[in-house]
């Protein structure tokens, strides 16, 4: 059974990490990066950004051709075992025997990790109730649905109550459904006091889950920091204003100018008035008054807040693939 983490250690500690390939090609090429112990870390960026084979390397799957990785306090390569007995791990690619049951794979992951035959049979009874397979459990797994196979990898991951939890790209190919239930699963964990570090493409994923997100492309580290954090480096808030008359427009934006840095008028939106407003959301009330008190009559008002994917594009030059999925304005 794993140990309690010295909180003090970060839980995975990266420093000038590289691998590379034939031909000179930099899967990763001198990543830093280190998540505190008890944190969610989100990995995001595009498929072949290098998030995989750092996992892989952080997982003792894979040798780094340069620099060091820690994981709970453990060098990835001259204590792999060590590092090992700590972690658990979810990747894309795991493969799992169809003609097994649920229950059987884990009371062999069990025995892989030295449990005992009645504490093998409990711990599997436990985490098939945790993650939503009892009545599935004594099914052939070749028979599962999608998001039934990712819990069952989590469930995997989680027999020998590791303290440093790996999962790449866990919710890929799920619905919705599935991916919130799985969301549900990795917030409990974490509350548990288990450190996370999660790969995905998914911008909903990252902000939804992460405490903070590293963007990675061409094997780089490119940007860091919590989801608002890098979210404020974009921008502020803009404030969208609906007129109800084109005529109120410049006493508007006259009423307007003291809550922040208006826009220059849109070409063909006479009716629009946008300016960045720092308080967001909370901009919205005493834009209202002002405008009342400026006897101007509004149709709506609404706020867009920049997203980690307008993150990803100022930092990458580029937007992810699927990233209309961005959240929409609040209005």
């Amino acid at each position: 059974m794993a140990h309690d983490l010295d909180p003090t250690v970060p839980a995975v500690e990266v420093t000038g990490l590289v691998r590379e390939y034939k031909g000179g090609i930099r899967a990763v090429d001198g990543l830093d990066l280190q998540v505190a112990a008890g944190e969610i870390y989100g990995f995001l960026g595009p498929n072949g950004a290098g998030k995989t084979t750092s996992v892989r390397i952080l997982t003792t799957l894979l040798r780094p051709t340069e620099g060091a990785a820690r994981v709970a306090g453990h060098d990835v390569v001259d204590e792999a075992d060590a590092v090992r007995r700590q972690i658990g791990v979810a990747l894309q690619e795991a493969a799992i025997d169809p003609l097994m049951t649920g229950r059987e794979l884990l009371a062999m992951q069990g025995a892989l990790h030295g449990l005992g035959g009645r504490e093998r049979a409990t711990r599997a009874k436990d985490l098939l109730e945790r993650v939503g397979l009892t009545q599935a459990g004594d099914r052939r797994v070749g028979g599962y649905s999608g998001g039934m196979r990712r819990r069952l990898d989590l469930a995997l991951a989680l027999v020998h109550r590791p303290r440093v939890l790996f999962l790449d790209e866990p919710t890929t190919g799920l619905d919705p459904t599935s991916r919130s239930a799985l969301w549900r699963e990795v917030r409990a964990l974490n509350d548990e006091g288990t450190t996370v570090f999660l790969t995905t493409q998914y911008l909903e994923e990252a902000e939804q889950l992460a405490d903070r997100v590293g963007i990675i492309a061409k094997g780089r580290l490119v940007a860091e920091g919590t989801p608002s954090a890098l979210k404020a480096r974009v921008g502020e808030p803009t404030l969208h204003v609906e007129l109800c008359d084109a005529e109120d427009a410049g006493r508007a934006r006259e009423a307007l100018a003291p809550l922040g840095e208006m826009e220059p008028p849109a070409a063909g939106q006479p009716t629009r008035v946008a300016l960045r407003a720092a308080g967001g959301n909370a901009a919205i009330a005493p834009a209202i008054r002002l405008l009342d008190d400026a006897d101007v009559e509004v149709e709506s008002i609404e706020v867009e807040t920049p997203t980690l994917d307008d993150v990803f594009a100022a930092v990458t030059g580029s937007y992810l693939e699927g990233a209309a999925a961005a959240a929409a304005p609040t209005r």
